[in-house]
């Protein structure tokens, strides 16, 4: 009789288990980021998770780490279900992610990288930093790590020439880092950069630009392609309309956004170019 035992056990195990999908629904929708532009990021970040649950469906959770790898590490392994990373991250493990959608900065789906220096340096611009300290902002970041490599390596410089470089973990930490003296130049997001000006953050207050580069896709949000939350299409509609709501204009603000798109991986070749040229890709 043992064998009728086990049927019936397995049965009702049958009748009470959950799957996945639902069970991925019901514990909710986790997103996970590096530290925000904000002073007040936690409150922020409360107030946007409350704006997406509304409209995705299931409680939006805000997930916060210091580097891309971290943010990367937790979403291939499915403890989180999406990530606003930065497009060198995304075009090296394009083949495991998928666009979400990606953020309009001044109307655009783009942004610059910066090289950033003090007044009283006498840099001009990435061919004058031999025997200077550069700050990075992040391994896998573009504009904060990608971007320098393949500029020094245009304005004929090494690593080696440089007199040190340093990884500050983050750009408004790369604004303080040459702001305070710890670096004589730091490449930097421009849209971090102008958005801490705009805001009037001291970090940047005694920093000036002195390089820009052409545009690159703006850092997306993105999921694994092979672990979809059955609601990601939810969250991408609810980013994309925020712009049709005052709410969400009120959010997209404090973000020093133009709102969100669908968006394309194409808008990254610029980035898969240079990564390919650097050997980086």
């Amino acid at each position: 009789m043992e064998w009728k035992r086990r049927r019936l056990l397995a049965a009702a195990a049958s009748l009470v288990s959950v799957p996945t999908w639902a069970k991925r629904e019901t514990e909710g929708l986790r997103i996970g980021l590096t530290p925000v532009i904000l002073a007040d990021q936690s409150a922020f970040l409360e107030r946007w998770s409350h704006y997406l649950s509304k409209r995705v469906g299931t409680r939006v959770h805000f997930v916060s780490r210091d580097a891309y790898q971290s943010i990367l590490d937790l979403l291939i392994s499915g403890q989180i279900d999406a990530a606003w990373l930065c497009g060198y991250p995304y075009v090296r493990w394009r083949q495991r992610l998928e666009l979400l959608a990606v953020p309009e900065y001044q109307g655009s789906p783009t942004y610059q990288a910066y090289l950033i220096t003090r007044h009283d340096t006498g840099l001009r611009g990435w061919e004058g930093l031999s025997d200077r300290v550069l700050a990075y902002a992040d391994p896998l970041s573009n504009s904060g790590w990608l971007v320098a490599q393949y500029e020094l390596a245009r304005a004929g410089l090494t690593a080696r020439q440089l007199r040190r470089a340093l990884f500050a973990h983050g750009h408004r930490n790369v604004a303080e880092a040459v702001h305070v003296g710890l670096a004589d130049a730091g490449a930097i997001d421009g849209y971090v950069w102008d958005t801490l000006h705009k805001q009037g953050a001291e970090t940047v207050a005694g920093t000036v630009v002195i390089w820009r580069s052409t545009p690159f896709g703006f850092p997306p949000l993105v999921q694994s392609s092979q672990q979809r939350h059955p609601l990601a299409a939810k969250l991408t509609e609810a980013l994309v309309t925020m712009r049709d709501e005052p709410e969400g204009r009120e959010l997209l603000a404090n973000l020093n956004l133009s709102g969100f798109q669908v968006g394309n991986p194409s808008l990254y070749e610029g980035i898969a170019r240079m990564a390919r040229a650097m050997g980086a890709l």
